[in-house]
């Protein structure tokens, strides 16, 4: 055999000695779980320093498929990489990811399809050929791998090419274990989210309306609880449930089918107080013809409720400490000592730190109740409630002054929205009812709510005070509500409401209404 064959067959085995150890070093980068692009650096490492494939990159399809991105490339600042874009069908990168076809470029100077977007070809001395294969999932092309190489005249292009096809295939397996991956973290992400939703409305209470992201804590605050015969303290401003949340611990215990007994503190003086707490024997003080069982006795092994704790004389906490701890207390005018076994649940809206280092509240009776605190937001801060709750007194006070109220116009949910409630879930009923009462056509307008809320920036009209401006005040809310019916259309809502477009027309005008607002957006 001639030297010069024997020569090229042993180069030629050597190369593919070298290809093969070249695509098992890449096959473990790939297997070893290490973040994509740390794996296509290293992959590209591996051509350059293994065979000689130079400036590698590897580009892929935005999510959208709209744009082919640079993902790794060498040389490339992350900056430079971000500029590194193209189009489909653009330069030889756009063609290979528009097609699935490899291209071969002998020599990048003679192509002039070649864009050189990274501006590293036009600094080398010697020509370069380009190499450009699809990554591809099945059918679907999701990117492209590129190399370099220095030219030679009898260079095996063709050879490089179909190596650098098995390391793209390569990579698109890597790619697509990863993307399964990802959906099926997504799924189960979805799947526990979903879960733990059924679980709260499993333990929503059905005596509480609510779904905002404040009311959810509560109310895994109160399934979390309800189960122990911890002390639970429910803390918020008036108005705002703080008994409704007493109701719901209760009847999701295991106490649910004993007593619940309520207590409201503020309402009694501190010897009746006394009494109604412990209860008192015959003769213990003046009227006191019979013995009386105090609330903690009638509780039992139930539930007592002690609403506006803050409001406690320091005689009254003393008792009620030794409740708490000794789960022992005697009757007015007894020197009995009976045993309690009632879970007791209190509540306040006073700032009781506050009280604690004023001497107005015992510091250990404070440390004794706030186990498990419970706060309920304000229902300014819980504004996506409002029309939910809204909804739910109009049914209710609807059924109970049996008036057929169906809904609660724009200008009127505006209105509740902007106001800052200080009352809270009580003022917000209270209004309700008012405005079931004085509504006559089905629909909670805007001049059926307190004078309170109505305020021109809540109610976007213009204010109300002459007969004029009363009328005017009272033909924008009617207008608005059946611009809002009719998505804005000027046509349907004059239809809807008797009259012609053309006197809608001059009413929208006249009354500075935008009607394009009301359109739906799509």
């Amino acid at each position: 055999m001639p030297r010069n064959i024997s020569v090229r067959i042993n180069d030629k085995n050597n190369n593919s000695l070298n290809a093969l150890d070249t695509l098992y070093r890449i096959g473990q980068i790939l297997a070893a779980g290490i973040p994509q692009k740390q794996a296509l650096a290293e992959v590209l490492d591996t051509l350059e320093n293994e065979l000689g494939m130079n400036r590698g990159s590897v580009t892929l399809l935005s999510s959208d498929d709209s744009e082919i991105m640079t993902e790794v490339a060498h040389g490339l600042s992350e900056h430079e990489k971000q500029n590194v874009r193209y189009q489909m069908g653009e330069g030889i990168t756009g063609q290979v990811v528009q097609t699935g076809k490899p291209i071969i470029v002998p020599k990048v100077s003679e192509e002039p399809q070649f864009l050189d977007r990274s501006k590293r070809i036009k600094d080398i001395d010697r020509e370069i050929s380009f190499i450009c294969v699809p990554i591809a999932i099945g059918k679907k092309v999701i990117g492209a791998i590129s190399v370099d190489k220095i030219f030679m005249e009898d260079a095996p292009l063709e050879d490089d090419m179909r190596l650098l096809s098995i390391v793209a295939s390569m990579i698109a397996h890597d790619a697509k274990s990863r993307r399964d991956a990802s959906s099926q973290r997504q799924l189960l992400e979805d799947e526990n989210l979903r879960l733990r939703h059924e679980l709260e409305d499993r333990f929503h209470p059905e005596n509480i309306i609510g779904n905002s992201n404040a009311m959810r804590e509560v109310y895994r605050s109160i399934q979390q609880v309800a189960g122990s015969d911890t002390t639970v303290l429910i803390r918020g401003e008036s108005g705002t449930g703080k008994e409704l949340v007493a109701h719901a611990i209760h009847y999701t215990s295991p106490r649910k089918n004993a007593a619940f007994i309520k207590v409201n503190c503020a309402a009694l003086s501190e010897n009746l107080l006394e009494s109604e707490l412990f209860g008192h024997e015959k003769g213990a003080f003046t009227g006191a013809i019979q013995s009386r069982k105090g609330r903690i006795e009638e509780a039992g092994a139930g539930t007592l409720f002690l609403d506006e704790i803050g409001d406690f004389s320091p005689t009254i906490q003393v008792k009620l400490l030794r409740v708490l701890q000794e789960r022992e207390f005697e009757r007015v005018g007894s020197n009995k000592t009976l045993k309690s076994k009632a879970r007791i649940v209190v509540a306040t809206n006073r700032d009781l730190e506050k009280a604690v280092e004023h001497n107005n509240f015992r510091q250990d009776l404070y440390y004794r109740i706030n186990v498990f605190p419970i706060f309920l937001p304000p229902l300014r801060e819980r504004k996506d409630d409002i029309l939910l709750l809204a909804d739910f007194f109009v049914e209710r006070y609807s059924r109970q002054m049996n008036k057929d109220v169906r809904r609660i116009s724009t200008p009127a949910i505006n209105m509740m929205v902007s106001y800052h409630w200080p009352g809270n879930v009580r003022e917000l009923e209270n209004c309700i009812e008012r405005a079931v009462l004085l509504s006559t056509d089905s629909v909670i307008h805007g001049h059926h709510l307190p004078p309170t809320l109505q305020t021109s920036d809540a109610t976007d009209t213009v204010g109300a005070g002459s007969l004029k401006e009363r009328v005017a005040l009272f033909e924008r809310d009617i207008i608005v509500d059946a611009l809002k019916r009719c998505n804005g259309n000027l046509a349907a809502s004059a239809r809807d409401l008797g009259t012609t477009t053309r006197i809608i027309g001059y009413k929208v005008k006249e009354l500075d209404i935008d009607h394009k607002r009301y359109r739906l957006k799509r």
